[in-house]
């Protein structure tokens, strides 16, 4: 069974950056795919950005550019850069690891991100 933990997460101003962490454990912990995904309270879960089990990456249009995914194999951890944060980028983030039909199953309990103007 796949454990995932964010961090990361904090209050900064419009322009700043963050670096969130999500460390897997279980089998298969450092080659895992994960996505992070975000939500604001009474809105749906959206996605942000996606690392694939070899590396391919994905990123959400209101990212790109902003937004790098990457990986460390040698702790399991998936991290998830971001620069130029906007207000509009505040919300909860969690990562989630995807089943074989792609509907991500495994959460963490997520790391909030507030951008202030």
């Amino acid at each position: 069974q796949v454990q995932l933990e964010e961090s990361g997460g904090g209050l900064v101003q419009a322009g700043a950056s963050l670096k969130l962490s999500c460390k897997a454990s279980g089998l298969g912990a450092s080659r895992l795919a994960i996505g992070w995904l975000r939500q604001i309270p009474g809105k749906d879960r959206e996605f942000v950005a996606y690392i694939a089990w070899n590396d391919d990456r994905t990123y959400a249009d209101s990212v790109k550019g902003r937004a790098t995914i990457s990986r460390d194999v040698a702790t399991s951890t998936v991290f998830l850069q971001m620069e130029s944060l906007k207000p509009e980028d505040t919300a909860r983030y969690y990562c989630a690891t995807p089943d074989s039909s792609g509907r991500y199953t495994s959460w963490g309990q997520g790391t909030q991100v507030t951008v202030s103007p």
